[in-house]
């Protein structure tokens, strides 16, 4: 059907547009109510993030030493070596018991070994050797005396002597190096943010980036074991020092301007 040529449409003939001025503005007004229905009041920025990194550092004393010595002994026969070796390595053993300052004693390792030699051209067996180490703790003050005790009463080795903090000394630093860590990340943040006039809206992500332990100082053994034998060990004093742990902690903030 032709709109135009309808008995309505004929009727309004005079005045087409009195009846459709109303239509259109109510298209109008929908249309116009639905943009603005688009538009949100509080408009929401998308934020940025900042990432910092603190250090924490802790010194902590020194108050035990490892110590790792033995037996070496050599024999023409198997049977000889074995022997002999039980019995300084025996005595050292029980010495080191009775000291009630020595803890953590322990075997760690027993060998026997043939030694060769050249005879007519050949490679014949000449003897045997053999090793027995033990090693423990002490405090450090106690190394020189103990070390001319042990030699005396058979130790013919001097392996190692290590100066390192306690464990429950190493745990407790390494969180306080922890916490100073993240105290020093978060006052950066804060100090960054606040220059530059940004609003810090929440810590998005913590990493740690681990508590080092202290690396272990080790004495000169050069020659040690002569020494000890000589009794010079006993006299000589020993400055454990102190040790240094560190830590690391990375915060990353999400941040707006103050002004949003």
């Amino acid at each position: 059907m032709n709109l135009f040529s309808s008995p309505s449409f004929r009727l309004n003939a005079g005045k087409p547009l009195q009846w459709l001025l109303p239509t259109l503005g109510l298209l109008s007004l929908v249309g116009c109510q639905a943009a603005v229905g688009r538009v949100e009041p509080n408009v929401v920025f998308p934020s940025q993030t900042l990432v910092v990194s603190g250090r924490g550092v802790v010194d902590i004393p020194k108050t035990t030493a490892r110590v790792s010595l033995g037996v070496e002994v050599q024999a023409q026969t198997s049977a000889l070596v074995q022997q002999e070796l039980a019995k300084r390595s025996a005595a050292v053993v029980n010495l080191l018991k009775a000291r009630q300052d020595v803890t953590k004693l322990e075997t760690t390792s027993i060998s026997l070994n043939p030694r060769y030699s050249q005879k007519d051209g050949k490679q014949v067996i000449s003897g045997y050797s053999a090793t027995n180490i033990v090693r423990f703790q002490i405090a450090p003050e106690k190394i020189g005396t103990l070390l001319d005790e042990a030699i005396k009463a058979g130790a013919t080795r001097i392996d190692g002597v290590t100066l390192v903090a306690s464990d429950e000394a190493i745990a407790a630093a390494q969180k306080q190096a922890i916490n100073a860590a993240s105290k020093d990340a978060r006052s950066q943040a804060d100090a960054a943010l606040g220059a530059l006039q940004l609003k810090q809206q929440e810590i998005v992500s913590i990493q740690i980036n681990g508590a080092s332990p202290p690396t272990p100082t080790a004495l000169d053994t050069t020659n040690l074991a002569q020494k000890a034998a000589l009794g010079d060990l006993a006299s000589t004093p020993v400055v454990a020092g102190e040790q240094r742990i560190q830590a690391f902690v990375t915060l990353q903030v999400r941040y707006q301007s103050a002004t949003e």
